[in-house]
């Protein structure tokens, strides 16, 4: 544990010292969420309830999408694991006498940390100056959106850590990321609540891992009856069940890649 908590500390220090790059990050998360709130202000002007939401609830899923960018990396950036399996610098990393999946998870769970306080709280509280946000109810309700998003961390981490480990057999990940570019946000609902898919739709993206980092955490912050179980606990079970499974996957996918690593140039 202590070699974990070093490769955490790390991986905040490292993201603390792009003090310009998180400003450019919570700027432009916060004109995205300005612009994207006015046109779902405008198409509930028109229809003011749909499927449960109302025009409050889809702006405050608006900031809480651009809020978790930085902790969920729906969109990127990938893992620095990614380029050492590529140029064969994983060797060493394999040599620790840690696992390798417990490494990079701590390494990045000090990102995600230093995103959701410095990225994911100024980008929210744009929101709750210039919108009519809703938030959850009580201390009882803030301890599960902060459990909810903590586990946001472990799922997205897990999810780019397959991506990544796809590089033993591929030698090259970027059509995994671009494939998980176009699927991830929109079924993450980063782009457009579920909630405004056709009925059927929303309920499949909403059981599926991407969901777990964005529309599962709004609707555990909103207290919505859509979450599995009609419940905040049955969203957070679900969150849950997908970072157990996505963790078990790396850990074969892990036993599976070290068995035959093909290093690209060496």
């Amino acid at each position: 544990m202590r070699v974990h908590r070093a490769v955490f500390a790390r991986g905040l220090r490292r993201y603390s010292t792009y003090r310009a790059a998180t400003v450019a990050h919570v700027l432009t998360n916060a004109v995205f969420g300005v612009v994207n709130a006015m046109v779902l202000l405008a198409l509930f002007a028109a229809r003011p309830e749909i499927n449960g939401y109302d025009a409050r609830d889809a702006v405050t899923q608006v900031f809480v999408a651009q809020a978790l960018l930085g902790v969920s990396a729906v969109m990127g950036p990938p893992l620095d694991l990614e380029e050492r399996i590529r140029d064969g610098a994983v060797a060493i990393d394999l040599l620790r006498p840690v696992s390798l999946q417990a490494w990079w998870l701590a390494d990045d769970l000090g990102r995600a940390t230093f995103q959701l306080a410095f990225r994911s709280v100024p980008t929210f509280g744009v929101g709750v100056l210039l919108f009519d946000l809703r938030f959850p109810d009580g201390l009882l309700g803030w301890a599960a959106v902060l459990v909810s998003f903590a586990l946001v961390a472990v799922v997205a981490f897990a999810l780019r850590y397959l991506y990544a480990l796809a590089g033993f057999w591929l030698t090259d990940t970027r059509g995994v990321w671009a494939a998980a570019g176009l699927l991830g946000p929109v079924a993450a609902g980063t782009l457009l609540p579920l909630t405004l898919f056709p009925t059927a739709v929303g309920d499949v993206l909403r059981l599926l891992p991407w969901a777990s980092m964005v529309q599962i955490p709004a609707e555990i912050l909103l207290g919505k009856d859509t979450l599995p179980g009609g419940s905040v606990v049955g969203g957070l079970a679900l969150q849950a069940f997908w970072a157990a499974v996505l963790l078990a996957l790396g850990a074969l996918a892990t036993s599976r890649a070290t068995r035959r690593v093909v290093l690209q140039g060496g």
